[in-house]
């Protein structure tokens, strides 16, 4: 049996042509997933690129012992974001047992299926209710919730929902905010890692640029915009979306961006305290936390940025 290196490097080569009735199918089951490459750039450039791959590897010591089953149950919001836990539990040593989001299935399958190709032996199940041993499962907060009663009798590792933020000093160029455009809207503001709430300093301006954006993304701006209008509420209209002046909270609307200003980037500091289970990670140009990223590369998780900051390797080591 090849070993995992040789199977996500030969992966990675195999997606780089993905067949174009692959990606017009995926569109077609979801209708937001305009970004279908930048999602597999991303995977193979942090996940699948080989000394990367094996660099992350090194820093464990996976012992032979018994495969254990674990559900993966997948959420659908961006592509091809289940495909981390699929690579963890792998290179584990265990045994995944899928459950597809219905949003995301046919690129998910695409991808299972070549893993197949590349090395028969590997087991990868699909899961329909059968007993596991351990479960990994990401939705929404009421999902969460629904996971944790469901699979109370075994390891279980339930993620709900989170958000990003970013923090502006004021020092920032015109390509860290070109960058933060993309950090905001790529795969039209749905993922954890999309920041949604912006630090600035008092009287710092600047402007977003908005992409071409799904016909869903824009309805949510229109309805967005004449609610807020009708509503006297303070927004700069960035023609696709909206960036709203106020206190410390995360927008009902993803394209609507809101704005919170500081005098004392204490104040900032104290709050990413206080909030850190509800982020996921947080765009500045300093290390201002354990999970800050720089402009632009919000999207470009590494293997070692386990969503909720949770080694999932560990987690599935320890079962």
């Amino acid at each position: 049996m090849k070993s995992v290196v040789e199977i996500f490097s030969e992966l990675s080569e195999r997606l780089q042509s993905i067949p174009s009735e692959v990606i017009v199918r995926a569109q077609e089951q979801n209708s937001w997933f305009s970004q279908i490459d930048t999602a597999i750039d991303a995977i193979r450039e942090q996940m699948l690129d080989s000394d990367k791959f094996t660099a992350w590897l090194s820093g464990y010591s996976i012992p032979a012992h018994a495969p254990k089953r674990v559900a993966i149950i997948m959420a659908g919001n961006i592509p091809a974001v289940g495909f981390a836990d699929l690579l963890y539990v792998i290179t584990s040593g265990n045994i995944p047992v899928v459950k597809y989001s219905s949003k995301d299935r046919i690129l998910m399958e695409y991808i299972v299926n070549e893993l197949l190709t590349i090395e028969p032996a590997l087991k990868i199940e699909q899961y329909s209710g059968q007993d596991v041993d351990a479960v990994i499962a990401t939705g929404s907060d009421s999902a969460a919730l629904h996971f944790r009663a469901m699979f109370g009798e075994i390891p279980a590792l339930i993620r709900g929902s989170r958000h990003s933020v970013a923090v502006l000093t004021g020092n920032e160029s015109e390509d860290d905010i070109a960058n933060l455009s993309k950090d905001i809207f790529t795969y039209s503001g749905l993922g954890c890692r999309n920041v949604s709430l912006i630090f600035a300093p008092h009287g710092f301006n600047f402007r977003l640029t908005v992409p071409p954006m799904p016909e869903g993304y824009n309805n949510n701006y229109r309805h967005a915009r004449a609610l807020m209008t009708l509503q006297g509420k303070n927004f700069t209209d960035c023609t696709g979306a909206l960036m709203a002046e106020g206190g410390a909270e995360f927008s009902h609307f993803i394209s609507c961006i809101n704005i919170c200003r500081y005098s004392n980037i204490s104040e900032v500091k104290d709050w990413l305290t206080k909030n850190d289970s509800r982020l996921q990670c947080v765009v500045s140009l300093e290390k201002i936390h354990s999970r800050s990223v720089k402009f632009g590369r919000a999207q470009y998780p590494q293997l070692n940025d386990y969503a909720d900051e949770v080694d999932v390797m560990n987690f599935l080591l320890s079962l």
